[in-house]
C-alpha cells in the first residue's frame, strides 16, 4: 500500500467531515449573537446632545460597550448619546453598575505620565473613570471611558455625586440594556426596568409619584405612548392614529406653554387649559433630510388624547402644565434584532457592582 497517498486521503476526508460539513448545531453555537438595528449613525468623536428634550430629573447613563456609545438619559429619557473610546485589550473597562464617586474639571493621570484627562468623572478608586480624550472609533483607553471633550463638558454640567453610570455588554446585560434606545432602561439606582412595548391597553401608576418634571414619549414603531415622572414611567398606553401617512423619520420636540408666557406675560403662574399651547422646536441632527412635511404640520399634540384610551387620557391630561415636553420620535423603546427575530423582553437583572476601594489612582 501507498502509505503517503493514504495519509492524504485521510487528511482530505477528515478536513471535509469537520470542516467543510460542520454540524449545523455547532455553527449555530459559535455564531456571534444577533445585534439590534441601530438607532444613531455617529463618526468617531462626534455625538448629539439635546437637553432641552429633558430639562431636569434624575440623570443615569448607560454605556455600551458593544457599540462603543454612552447614552444619557434625563428624567428617563435619552438626552444626549455619543461615541466612547473604552479599554483596550488587557485594559477592559468592567461592567457594572457604578456611581459617580468624584468630579474634577482639571485632572492629571498619576499612572500615565500626568496625561490630562479633562472633565473627569471617578468611577472607581483604582483607575476607572469618565473623561474628555481621543476617539478613535475603537477600544483604545487603559481602561477609562473616553468622550469627545465637548460632550464630556455638558455631561460634566448636569451630574452630581451618587448618579449612576451603567457600562453594559452582551455578557453581562439583557439587550435592552446592552442596546438601549430612547427610554432609559435602567432606574436611577441602576436596576434594570421591564420596558414592554407589546403590552396592550394601558396602565398607569403614579401614586408614588407626586411631583417632578414630567415628559411625555410618542414612538411610532412602537404606537405607544410613555408618561415619564422625576425618571419614573407612570404610564403607558397604545394609541391609534387613523392616517396611514402619519409616520415620519427623524423626532421632534414639543414643548407646552402658557400663551401669556410666550406672549412675554411673566405674571401667569398656572394659567387655565385653554391659555397652554404647544410649540414645536426643531431637532435638527435627529431629523434625517427626506422628503415629507415637517413634524409640525402631521402631529397636533392637542388631539394627542383622541388617540388614547380614555381613562388614560384623563390621567394625562392631569399632568400638562406649562414645561411639560413632548418627544415625538422614530426611535423604539425596545431596539429590534434583524430579520425580524422576536426581541424577548428580558426579565430584570442586577448588573453586578464592581466599585473598587484602596488608594486614589487615576
Amino acid at each position: 500500500m501507498d502509505w503517503s497517498r493514504f495519509r492524504l486521503f485521510l487528511t482530505i476526508l477528515l478536513t471535509l467531515c469537520l470542516g467543510g460539513f460542520a454540524s449545523p448545531v455547532l455553527a449555530e453555537a459559535s455564531a456571534a449573537p444577533p445585534t439590534p438595528v441601530s438607532v444613531v449613525t455617529l463618526a468617531p468623536g462626534k455625538y448629539v446632545w439635546h437637553p432641552e428634550i429633558s430639562p431636569s430629573g434624575p440623570v443615569v447613563m448607560v454605556i455600551s460597550l458593544n457599540e462603543q456609545l454612552a447614552y444619557v438619559y434625563r428624567n428617563g429619557v435619552a438626552i444626549g448619546i455619543s461615541t466612547i473610546s473604552s479599554g483596550k485589550r488587557g485594559k477592559e473597562t468592567p461592567p457594572g453598575v457604578f456611581p459617580i464617586l468624584q468630579k474634577k474639571r482639571d485632572h492629571r493621570s498619576n499612572l500615565y505620565d500626568d496625561a490630562p484627562m479633562p472633565f473627569m468623572q471617578r468611577l472607581t478608586w483604582d483607575g476607572v473613570a469618565l473623561h474628555g480624550g481621543r476617539i478613535p472609533g475603537y477600544p483604545a483607553s487603559h481602561g477609562c471611558i473616553r468622550l469627545p471633550r465637548a460632550f464630556a463638558e455638558q455631561l460634566f454640567g448636569i451630574t452630581k455625586l451618587g448618579d449612576v453610570i451603567v457600562v453594559a455588554d452582551v455578557g453581562t446585560s439583557p439587550l435592552s440594556v446592552a442596546y438601549p434606545s430612547v427610554l432609559a432602561p435602567v432606574s436611577g439606582a441602576g436596576e434594570n426596568l421591564r420596558l414592554d412595548p407589546e403590552q396592550p391597553g394601558y396602565s398607569w401608576n403614579a401614586v408614588d409619584v407626586l411631583d417632578g418634571p414630567v415628559t411625555v414619549v410618542v414612538s411610532q414603531p412602537d404606537r405607544h405612548v410613555y408618561v415619564l415622572r422625576h425618571g419614573v414611567l407612570v404610564g403607558q398606553a397604545e394609541f391609534e392614529y387613523e392616517a396611514p401617512d402619519f409616520g415620519f423619520p427623524g423626532s421632534a420636540l414639543y414643548v407646552l406653554e402658557s400663551s401669556r408666557a410666550r406672549a412675554g406675560d411673566a405674571t401667569a403662574s398656572t394659567p387655565p387649559a385653554s391659555a397652554l399651547a404647544w410649540s414645536v422646536r426643531a431637532l435638527s441632527d435627529m431629523q434625517p433630510e427626506v422628503v415629507v412635511p415637517p413634524a409640525s404640520e402631521r402631529f397636533v399634540p392637542a388631539e394627542l388624547s383622541t388617540w388614547l384610551p380614555a381613562g388614560f387620557a384623563r390621567h394625562l391630561q392631569a399632568l400638562l402644565d406649562p414645561g411639560v415636553t413632548l418627544l415625538l420620535t422614530d426611535m423604539p423603546v425596545i431596539r429590534q434584532l434583524p430579520n425580524a427575530i422576536p426581541n424577548v423582553v428580558p426579565e430584570p437583572v442586577r448588573l453586578p457592582s464592581l466599585q473598587a476601594t484602596g488608594a486614589t489612582t487615576l
